[in-house]
């Protein structure tokens, strides 16, 4: 077999299929050149999907005449620069490039456009690069004072193979623009602008470096809810920081797609990470439901390798467990110290809910008018002895039924005893809460109002807790709120005593490939502290004494599987931690107060105020809200007041 030398041409289109997959991956070389020359500005406009033409503007320092020529040059860069001994370190990168693959990997596939004027000099110069051929330098007309602007047509018209490959132009687009929001996010001191097809798009001023600045450019970008609903995150562990924003529990999503991940400075996605953020909040949301995050890891650039791929979207820790364990900590640390907090979504949703229902009362007017009742009954409406006899028997839903039941003076709690939920549960947490809480008043609990989740007021349907606050009421479901109080409080005897653990009367050997067994009992004491003891059994096998008492009877092979698997993919035994926690939830919900049951007006109180002090209890154990708040102002919103 003849062994050839590939010509240059071909070589750099091979490597344009690594660096270039699509239009937004051209884009992201681009801003990511832009960001690197120190751009406060950088405009991007694209056509056709990026197919047609594309355009990537910015204020950066710029190219002289003679750097035109040598940056479409295949791995000449100004990224890296030899130490002072001549050595080239690929491990001490602070820049978003520096391979310098971009401008030849798309010269060699499109036709390429650069136009710059350098900072400080007069002229502006150009060069043109058409499917790998190099024109010559001329001087340009340029806008600015300094900065480059590249301009890319008809992308992969060299390799018509690779066009049959792209989605539609919609679906380009679309990439393009998810593309841009993630730079625009890693470097909010940047104003953004990207228009598509002639329409603008985004347009993102530059907002103050900072973590205020960065949740400003979050909430442009993701959502004014987001901003709304965020919890800020800044821990350091051993040199690595984490910083960001994560959402509220109930402000989840169906799918991962809000979940964004920077390495210093640069977006990145990676399973180590993805599976770290999906282990922070197992505890409260379910499998199908996904947080919305976006989070910062910053690090000494020698402890992670950013020279995984060449598109650079993939990174490679030296110590991933510590990464791993710092997020997991601190998301968990930021959602307990959110209390009872509920996304304020929640209330929005029930809000909307109402207002998207039409009026279900035939020959009723829609309610009454600001103006007040006797507008309202002017306006139409009939009195029940004058409405047709088809009409004259119908009762507005609810009043002829049994109305809801107020506690007026509500009587001193009595100590219960016993562990747990129920009846018990509710004496022995009203028991709990003794002076210096406000007494209650006859008028209801007046004393309080002024708590975040206020006043017992009524029972409605043996399920809801109805209370007032001083700018609005709340909405509690008692069973979900419970449930999670109960959750909770097992967690934390669970944790101070251990899971307890039942010894097999036969140990199971299970069989696993040998790098799978190497990773299940690397993690044996992790593993015992969660009541699975386990031990080496030989080359591919674990040897499975004791399991948890909790879990009762169980295919302990089969869960060693699903460990092992955990283990590779999100480098955490995520699958026992969730079986144990699924168990709890589901004693925690046959011990809680079920709906359906009475109470009285201390037991309401008392379940209210120890919401508050649980972190937590502003969602079930699947990830539901047990509370709605609406404002005063949301409330006179429905009555036509505002």
């Amino acid at each position: 077999m003849t062994i050839r030398r590939l010509p240059p041409e071909t070589v750099n289109r091979i490597a344009a299929g690594e660096v270039v997959e699509r239009p937004a991956s051209a884009i992201k070389e681009l801003v990511d050149n832009a960001i690197d020359a120190g751009a406060t500005r950088i405009e991007v406009e694209a056509h056709g999907g990026g197919l047609t033409r594309i355009l990537v503007a910015d204020d950066g320092c710029g190219l002289t005449a003679e750097e035109l020529p040598v940056a479409i040059e295949r791995h000449a860069t100004s990224k890296l620069a030899p130490d002072e001994d001549g050595l080239w370190d690929l491990l001490r990168i602070h820049t978003m490039g520096f391979r310098g693959e971009a401008l030849p990997s798309i010269g060699s596939v499109a036709r390429l456009s650069i136009s710059s004027r350098a900072r400080g000099q007069a002229d502006a110069f150009s060069i043109l690069v058409e499917g790998g051929s190099v024109g010559d330098v001329a001087p340009a007309a340029f806008p600015g004072p300094h900065g480059a602007r590249i301009e890319v047509r008809d992308l992969f018209y060299a390799t018509p193979a690779r066009l049959k490959f792209m989605k539609s132009e919609r679906a380009e687009a679309l990439a393009i623009t998810e593309e841009i929001k993630r730079q625009a996010m890693a470097h909010e001191a940047i104003t953004f602008s990207l228009d598509i097809d002639g329409r603008r798009i985004l347009r993102l001023p530059a907002e103050h470096p900072g973590p205020q600045g960065r949740l400003a450019r979050l909430a442009a970008v993701l959502g004014r809810d987001f901003q709304d609903n965020a919890i800020e995150i800044d821990q350091t562990r051993d040199g690595v920081r984490l910083a960001g924003f994560a959402g509220l529990p109930t402000y989840n999503r169906g799918n991962a797609a809000h979940q964004y991940l920077f390495v210093n400075g640069r977006p990145v996605r990676d399973r180590l990470l993805q599976g770290a953020l999906r282990a922070a909040y197992a505890d409260f949301l379910a499998r199908d439901r996904h947080p919305t995050a976006a989070l910062y890891v910053t690090l000494d650039s020698t402890e992670v390798d950013i020279n995984v791929h060449p598109a650079k979207a993939e990174v490679r820790f030296r110590d991933p467990a510590l990464v791993r364990g710092l997020i997991v900590g601190a998301l968990r640390h930021a959602l307990a110290g959110a209390g009872h907090r509920a996304s304020t979504t929640v209330a929005a949703q029930a809000l909307d809910s109402i207002r998207a229902q039409q009026s279900p009362f035939p020959g009723y007017p829609p309610g009454p008018s600001p103006a007040g009742f006797s507008a309202w009954r002017e306006g139409g409406w009939t009195p029940p002895t004058q409405r047709p006899l088809n009409m004259q028997s119908m009762d507005l839903p609810g009043l002829t039924e049994v109305s809801a039941r107020v506690e007026g003076d509500f009587p001193l709690p009595l100590a219960g005893s016993g562990p747990g939920g129920g009846r018990a549960g509710f004496e022995e947490t009203v028991a709990a809460l003794t002076p210096p809480h406000p007494t209650l008043s006859p008028q209801g609990g007046e004393g309080y109002i002024d708590y975040p989740l206020g006043a017992a007021r009524a029972q409605v349907h043996e399920t809801y807790i109805v209370a007032q606050t001083r700018d609005g009421m709340v909405i509690v479901d008692q069973h979900a709120a419970h449930e999670r109080l109960v959750y909770e409080r097992m967690k934390r005897e669970m944790a101070d005593g251990g899971v307890a653990r039942q010894t097999l009367l036969l140990p199971e050997v299970v069989d696993l490939d040998p790098a799978e067994a190497e990773r299940v009992v690397a993690r044996a004491e992790e593993l015992a502290s969660l009541g699975l003891v386990i031990e080496s059994f030989g080359p591919g096998a674990v040897l499975v004494r004791e399991t948890p008492a909790l879990l009762g009877k169980t295919d302990a092979a089969a869960l060693v599987r699903d460990i092992a698997d955990d283990l590779a993919e999100n480098g955490a035994a995520l699958a026992l931690k969730e079986r144990l926690e699924e168990v709890c939830s589901t004693m925690a919900c046959h011990g809680s107060v079920r709906a359906g049951r009475r109470l009285n007006g201390a037991e309401m109180n008392a379940l209210l105020r120890e919401m508050e002090a649980t972190p937590h209890s502003g969602q079930c154990n699947h990830g539901r809200p047990t509370y709605v708040e609406l404002k005063l102002a949301d409330i006179e919103k429905l009555f036509g007041r505002r």
